[in-house]
């Protein structure tokens, strides 16, 4: 088992970035990187205009906040982008990073799982996005919580840490359930895989959230933190 930092579970994350261009991991990784430049295109698209419009209603007198407004927009957008986009991108891409996933594994232990292909992919959806509801029932919960701290006086200092850790563990969870999932282990079985191994965990979630924030970089995290992922449960499992 490979030494445990700090840094350990990041460290993953940067090596799913470099398996992206090794041989027979391009084809693959396609699908998932169109789905982020359409999500992460409408969404700021749809932005601007909005923003646009609330400029146009504002009184004259009131039209030197537009700036202001722009730097809510953005700020307001990452958090958007990080927690509510990636639940979004990762369950319209949930089939496509299972099959990621398995070819990673094969990649490494040459043992394959199952015959990749369209029919096999069709047989796995609803076992795949049944998976994928499960951690969002996991997440809402949890969120709404956290979001409701940000409106109480004094706790709300400690929300936004509470929040990106919570992110951080979310991350983690996302992505380590694809291959965890394709040997049909059960939620509950990957959950105490990530509280066994909390910082691990943590720092590979908290290098997805800070690269998430990249433009252009952020086009490739969901691939990259597939590879990552089933790369660090190989070596912990």
């Amino acid at each position: 088992m490979p030494t445990r930092n700090p840094i350990s579970g990041f460290m993953y994350f940067v090596k799913g970035f470099r398996w992206l261009m090794k041989p027979g991991i391009k084809r693959f990784i396609v699908i998932p990187v169109i789905i982020n430049i359409v999500l992460y295109s409408l969404l700021v698209t749809t932005g601007i205009f909005l923003m646009g419009y609330l400029g146009h209603l504002l009184p004259h007198w009131l039209r030197w906040l537009v700036w202001l407004f722009w730097i809510l927009f953005f700020l307001g957008s990452a958090v958007i982008v990080i927690y509510t986009f990636t639940i979004l991108a990762n369950l319209i891409g949930a089939p496509f990073n299972s099959f990621l996933s398995e070819k990673v594994e094969f990649m490494a232990t040459g043992k394959k799982l199952s015959d990749q292909g369209l029919k096999s992919m069709m047989k796995d959806m609803p076992r795949v996005f049944k998976r994928e509801w499960l951690k969002i029932k996991y997440y809402l919960p949890r969120a709404i919580f956290l979001l409701v701290l940000f409106f109480i006086p004094v706790i709300n200092i400690a929300a936004s840490v509470l929040w990106f850790i919570f992110g951080s563990w979310m991350m983690a969870m996302q992505y380590v359930d694809y291959p965890f999932d394709n040997h049909q282990t059960t939620f509950d079985d990957m959950y105490q895989f990530l509280r066994k191994n909390c910082v691990l965990s943590l720092s590979f979630g908290a290098g997805v959230i800070l690269v998430s924030l990249i433009p252009v970089l952020n086009f490739f995290v969901m691939p990259a933190a597939v590879i990552g992922a089933t790369l660090m449960w190989l070596d912990y499992k």
